[in-house]
């Protein structure tokens, strides 16, 4: 579990090291007829996403407990491509070698950033659960740093650090962040850094309903992955600090399925010239498809979260 405490000492750890990425506020249309409606434009962050968040502050963490030696130590992540890009960042920027597991489905675009990195790229299965064992296994053999891609409460602190920027930027209160969520790390981290000052909604893709699942069951439980998200969105299950976060804070989820997500990428490329992946065009998706109608007045930013894509269907 988690709380703002904790996201305001990641902060703290990693200020440095990442980016104030921008909030852009979006004219009025039918998604936002009677009030601002803002994006936050994580894509610009460094590795072209908020992951690299967490992954800092995981490594600073670890370096100030004296876990890792600078140049000695090593770091070992699962990712089906984001999480890996930023531990690998974060790593390289501490002079740590860095292993990453990703599964045989990766987009090459991933794969490819993660070896321009220094990344020593580890492909297994064909879902992100097999690429999570297989870490887990070289990990536990070698005694390196693992950093999860989603539920570590130094992760989730870290991708929190986002929450807390959008309430600082956009210059009046917030009431809703719209965040897509797979196995809810940004979702857990942004709750609780604007827990009692906004409300967070989770976004997902309906073929994989993580959040959906979890609330219904009364747990975080397996669920099949498969649709245009499950580069970004994979997770098999939500982890047990979104879920606990979500809870607490009373997040609720809404699904949206893949023909919305894919129109709703196009139409932000068309619109607005934003190039982001299937995951963060989910978030949006549920504006733009009506899925969620926010009250008359109410002040929504949707978190865009990743750019880590092939653009060349775009046009």
């Amino acid at each position: 579990m988690i709380d703002a405490n904790d996201v305001q000492a990641a902060r703290s750890r990693i200020g440095q090291f990442i980016r104030r990425t921008p909030l852009f506020e979006v004219e009025a249309g039918p998604w936002a007829p009677s009030a601002p409606l803002w994006f936050k434009l994580e894509q610009a962050q460094h590795t072209g996403s908020f992951k690299v968040r967490g992954a800092f502050n995981r490594v600073r963490a670890a370096l100030e407990r004296g876990e890792l030696a600078t140049g000695e130590g090593r770091v070992v992540a699962a990712s089906g491509g984001n999480a890996g890009l930023a531990v690998a960042y974060a790593a390289a920027s501490h002079s740590l070698p860095a292993e990453v597991y990703v599964p045989e489905t990766a987009p090459p675009v991933k794969v490819r950033k993660l070896r321009s990195l220094g990344a020593d790229v580890r492909q297994v299965g064909r879902k992100y659960a097999d690429a999570y064992a297989a870490a887990l296994i070289r990990a536990d053999e070698t005694g390196a740093l693992f950093c999860h891609a989603y539920d570590q409460p130094e992760i989730c602190a870290g991708q929190g650090t986002l929450g807390l920027e959008v309430l600082e930027q956009a210059g009046q209160p917030v009431d809703t962040i719209v965040v897509a969520v797979g196995g809810g790390g940004l979702l857990a981290g942004v709750a609780a850094a604007v827990e009692g000052r906004a409300r967070v909604v989770g976004v997902e893709p309906a073929a994989i309903p993580t959040l959906h699942t979890a609330l219904a069951a009364g747990g975080p439980v397996d669920v099949d992955v498969s649709g245009v998200a499950a580069d970004s969105l994979g997770a098999t299950r939500l982890g047990d600090i979104a879920y606990n976060v979500a809870v607490r804070t009373g997040v609720g989820s809404v699904l949206v399925d893949d023909a919305v997500i894919v129109d709703t990428r196009r139409r932000l490329w068309e619109r607005y010239r934003l190039a982001v992946e299937h995951g963060p065009a989910t978030a949006a998706a549920a504006l733009f498809s009506g899925a969620y109608r926010p009250a008359e007045g109410e002040r929504v930013v949707v978190v865009l979260s990743g750019a880590n894509t092939d653009p060349s269907d775009l046009v």
